[in-house]
């Protein structure tokens, strides 16, 4: 609790117990009145104080000065009736200042949600220079830089570890609970906790570039972009407020005219002022005004605690209407790692195949080549390999151990006149020849991501009624991946250009009101992204176009969060919905029941507080979202 909220709270406990207090002392008329002043100002001077404030900056028609109105004109009908009745309007003043006390909780509660995630920014870096660590402003550490990162401190900047094993907490992040092993030549990104080893790090990017600046800009900015029910919200309040200010006095003045000009009757301007001053309050719009976007705040802390980053409650309101889903592949659905997957009709041992090819490719740096040399997993002797040449575009030939190696794909074995045999499997396949004989073929893919199948799956029990593939690879591939994901539609063989043609296509197709998401991680995914009507990224590795053009930013690269970033938006959006029904439903029954006479103070302070409260602690349950997401990527991925 904050200390502004432990002095409202020292406020309200005190000007209850005065109230309190103050109904078994026997007094009467002016030192009456005097007593129970002070009560109404312990409790009520800030909200006179900032109606005053807005009277004299020409933006009267506001809460405050619903409710100084509304009091102080109780207040005064007190005095004028000598009943020395002042409870009701400190009453009413009492249990606006709880509903705000409860407002203030509700949203330092999702602040604090979005602080843990701000405390993923570093204090600092400890900078090697000639041996010596220098603690150093991470703003200042220059990329290329020599970090060390001690068990229990913050990885200031991205960069390559060059030495150190380690485990990452990285929950901040990526809202995974299990800690992530790393060791030399892995990636790591700024704001993750190092746990156990001590590690040496070199910075690939500066501060302001990293992965932990990104994500506390994106947070930042988020409140500042509204959605379509905060803008209504807003206009609603603007136009609502001097309405019912205007009905207010009318229904003080008009039937009391009516009664002396009209029936020939006393006109009881008592009575109908009254009505009036408890028509003000019942009118008061805070539950409206603070629950909507409170509830949207809580709903953006909530999806940042499940690694979910969404850049504005606008984005949030329009996540919850996607009904088509399109997906980039390379990076997205699989891993964008070329990896083997199989050795067929080997004539050798599947060993001494895959070694013959390590040593064949040991020049070369293609992605292929790489792959190949990984599979092996020992260290290569270059002394064993001689006369490397390389073929553009078919593989290559080399000796190794003085017999004759080729490695490539067909057109290398029609080249040199050796029958292959032809692999079933999808793939890049190098066919192996050995002294002039075919010895065999390996087969090398990109591999599909551990979650895409069930990525898939879980959107369509989401409601997404269409999920498209779009990628640049060969049509034979992409097609054998989408199926193996059970996606709907897919187009292969596009450059970025036409990735954009055909999301704008799709977009002609679907529904007025439903929405198309991308989903992509590549800096040829930008424009796409930017094109969509919401567009996603993945955080992790995703290229920095890709995620500055992203609406949406999955901060662990499981496309099986995209499901739950729909499922929290749609909850968010079912709890703004029910706000604004409840709210509105509730006020124009009061209201009607204020100007009719059945209604007192003390209804309105339910139409007003009840009213307020009931729809904050209701926004608060947005903060939840986050937490059923958590649970989910714990265990088996299930949907709604």
């Amino acid at each position: 609790m904050s200390r502004k909220q432990k002095i409202m709270l020292v406020r309200i406990l005190a000007a209850a117990a005065m109230l309190i207090g103050f109904y078994f002392v026997p007094l009467l008329g002016w030192p009456r009145f005097f007593l129970y002043l002070i009560p109404y100002l312990v409790i009520g001077y800030d909200i006179l104080i900032k109606a005053l404030k807005g009277i004299r900056n020409r933006q009267v028609f506001d809460e405050n000065f619903l409710m100084a109105v509304a009091t102080v004109g109780a207040i005064a009908l007190a005095i004028y009736e000598q009943s020395g009745d002042y409870t009701e309007a400190i009453a009413v003043m009492l249990f606006y200042q709880v509903g705000e006390w409860f407002q203030s909780y509700a949203v330092g509660k999702s602040r604090r949600n979005i602080s843990d995630l701000m405390d993923i920014r570093p204090d600092y870096a400890n900078v090697e220079r000639d041996g010596v660590l220098e603690r150093t402003d991470p703003d200042e550490v220059e990329i290329g830089s020599l970090i060390v990162v001690q068990p229990g401190e913050k990885v200031p900047i991205d960069g390559v570890v060059l030495e150190g094993t380690s485990s990452l907490n990285t929950s901040a992040l990526t809202g995974e609970s299990m800690p992530r092993d790393v060791a030399a030549g892995d990636e790591i990104i700024s704001g993750c906790i190092n746990l156990t080893g001590v590690l040496r790090i070199r910075t690939t990017k500066e501060f302001g570039e990293s992965t932990v600046s990104k994500i506390l800009d994106l947070v930042e900015n988020a409140s500042s972009r509204k959605s379509r029910s905060e803008d209504f919200i807003s206009r609603f309040a603007r136009v609502y407020t001097p309405a019912v200010c205007a009905a207010a006095l009318a229904l003080a003045v008009l039937p009391p005219l009516a009664r002396m000009g009209l029936m020939g009757l006393p006109a009881q301007w008592h009575v109908w002022i009254y009505r009036a001053l408890t028509f003000l309050v019942i009118s008061c719009p805070c539950a409206l005004v603070i629950s909507i976007p409170l509830s949207f705040f809580a709903g953006i802390g909530g999806a940042s605690r499940a690694g979910v980053l969404v850049k504005g409650s606008n984005y949030l309101e329009t996540l919850s209407q996607v009904r088509t889903v399109v997906f980039d592949k390379t990076g997205t659905l699989t891993q964008g790692v070329f990896e083997v997957n199989g050795i067929h009709h080997n004539e050798l041992e599947d060993a001494r195949l895959l070694e013959y090819a390590a040593l064949a490719e040991s020049a070369s740096s293609h992605p292929i080549s790489r792959s190949i040399r990984k599979a092996y997993g020992k260290e290569i002797d270059r002394s064993r390999v001689a006369d490397i040449r390389e073929i553009s575009g078919n593989g290559v030939m080399a000796r190794v151990d003085g017999i004759q190696v080729a490695a490539g794909n067909h057109k290398l074995m029609e080249q040199l006149g050796i029958p292959y045999i032809p692999c079933h499997l999808v793939g890049t396949i190098i066919h192996m020849a050995i002294d002039g004989k075919y010895a065999g073929h390996i087969v090398i893919s990109d591999v599909v991501k551990p979650h895409s199948g069930e990525a898939v799956r879980a959107l369509k029990k989401a409601g997404i009624r269409r999920t498209v593939m779009l990628t640049g690879d060969a049509g034979q591939v992409a097609e054998q991946v989408a199926s193996s994901l059970g996606i709907d539609e897919v187009y292969s063989e596009l450059l970025p250009a036409g990735k954009v043609e055909k999301v704008e296509e799709l977009i002609r197709a679907k529904g007025a009101k439903e929405k198309l998401a991308f989903v992509g991680d590549g800096i040829n995914d930008a424009p796409v992204l930017g094109r969509a009507d919401i567009g996603i990224a993945m955080g992790a590795m995703g290229s920095d176009a890709a995620i500055e053009a992203a609406d949406v930013v999955l901060m662990d690269d499981d496309p099986l969060k995209i499901a739950g970033a729909i499922r929290i938006s749609r909850r968010c959006l079912r709890i703004v919905y029910q706000n604004i029904v409840f709210a509105i439903g509730v006020k124009l029954i009061c209201l009607a029941l204020g100007a009719l006479g059945f209604a007192n103070m003390w209804l309105a302070i339910f139409a007003d507080v009840g009213v307020m409260i009931l729809a904050v602690l209701n926004a608060m349950r947005a903060l939840l979202v986050g937490k059923r997401e958590q649970g989910r990527s714990a265990g088996p991925a299930a949907a709604d």
